[in-house]
């Protein structure tokens, strides 16, 4: 908990008024218990106050000043509002991209930060969670996350109920210029992509198959490297040249390890065809990281059900993950958040220096493909 600096945590209180009428649990309380279930992966509210009550002889020297009560930290989870948590999270992001801005994430030659762009759904039970409306017979939440690929520090996120579309996300967006911003085909929205293209940045994403367009000239294309064809285009259509009035590069690319065909659509004119193609490939790191927070942290099941308290856990999760890979680079420990979170999770008041802890701790290295996969990004 060093690594949370008590001002801005003070500031972000303050800004929604989180002290109000509070007198003995506070927001610095509230905190630690969830990160603790956070890091701990507890099951319940009552899991959590069960396993803290355990350890109560060390809660003063974590920063505790209040007795741990069910009731008291679900009325808290109910009431104070969850943009505290989200803002803490924006702190800590910046923190940690400062550390991660020299980490070598990719070998492409390009100038600009790469950023993925995707959201994942979190699906809940419509009888309990009525007001996330998602389809007739289910309710859910999304994670709109956009995530610097070096060091997968997700940069900025949003939640929203399980039906906003995911377009919706590039809106709230403030493009930086010369970045590149990589995302699938579900974000191709002209209007929207025309925004990123004034701002100065550059956009990745893939074709639909329905996609008109008119091709104004075609460059000439390495096929040995597995580009079919490397146009510039206009789209086709009334609305579609009212809202994207410029033109834009097309690459047709054949996979061979998959055996698939993509189509690329881009305002790069400058960049190789093929490291367009490997720039859309490395979209998977976002998938994985998804895959990692919803197995390592407690976004699956919740501990309380109004809007505000599904929405206060999941950005406490982000603050969870991003503490860890924070102290991960700040103590220069070499090992992934994966087995961070194994020796934390039993050892979480273990009066021992932390570099100490993990770096002498030895784990049995896991054979399984997808956590090879992981590993491939330090989590």
């Amino acid at each position: 908990m060093d690594h949370v600096v008590r001002y801005q945590f003070d500031q972000c209180v303050a800004r929604y008024k989180g002290a109000y009428w509070t007198k003995q649990f506070s927001c610095w309380d509230q905190f630690l218990a969830l990160a603790f279930g956070q890091l701990t992966h507890r099951e319940s509210l009552r899991d959590i106050v069960v396993c803290l009550g355990a350890q109560r002889d060390k809660w003063y020297h974590l920063g505790f000043r209040a007795q741990v009560v069910r009731a008291t930290l679900a009325y808290a989870n109910e009431n104070r509002d969850w943009r505290i948590w989200r803002d803490l999270a924006q702190v800590l992001i910046e923190q940690a991209r400062r550390l991660y801005a020299n980490d070598v994430a990719f070998n492409l030659d390009l100038d600009g930060t790469v950023y993925l762009i995707d959201s994942t759904t979190i699906e809940l039970c419509l009888s309990v969670f009525k007001w996330a409306t998602f389809v007739t017979t289910k309710a859910a939440v999304k994670v709109h996350t956009m995530l610097d690929m070096k060091g997968s520090i997700p940069v900025f996120f949003n939640i929203s109920k399980g039906n906003v579309h995911d377009v919706n996300f590039l809106d709230l967006i403030e493009y930086e210029a010369g970045a590149y911003y990589v995302m699938d085909r579900g974000y191709l929205d002209y209007e929207r992509l025309y925004k990123i293209h004034k701002a100065g940045a550059f956009f990745v994403t893939r074709a639909k198959h329905n996609t008109a367009f008119t091709r104004l000239y075609s460059n000439q294309a390495d096929k040995t490297t597995g580009v079919r064809c490397d146009q510039t285009i206009r789209f086709k259509g009334y609305k579609a040249m009212k809202q994207y009035p410029d033109k834009l590069r097309r690459i047709k690319y054949f996979d061979a390890e998959t055996g698939h065909m993509y189509v690329f659509l881009t305002n790069d004119f400058n960049t190789d065809a093929k490291t367009i193609a490997d720039l859309y490939k490395h979209r998977w790191q976002i998938e994985l990281f998804f895959k990692w927070i919803k197995g390592h942290l407690k976004i699956q099941a919740f501990w309380g059900y109004s809007d505000n308290a599904v929405r206060t856990q999941i950005c406490i999760a982000i603050c969870s993950y991003l503490i860890v890979a924070i102290m991960r680079k700040r103590l220069a420990i070499d090992r992934s958040l994966h087995e961070i979170l194994q020796i934390l999770n039993v050892s979480m008041f273990d009066q021992k220096p932390l570099f100490q802890l993990i770096s002498e701790t030895a784990l049995q290295k896991s054979e399984d493909q997808s956590q090879k996969q992981l590993s491939l990004l330090g989590i």
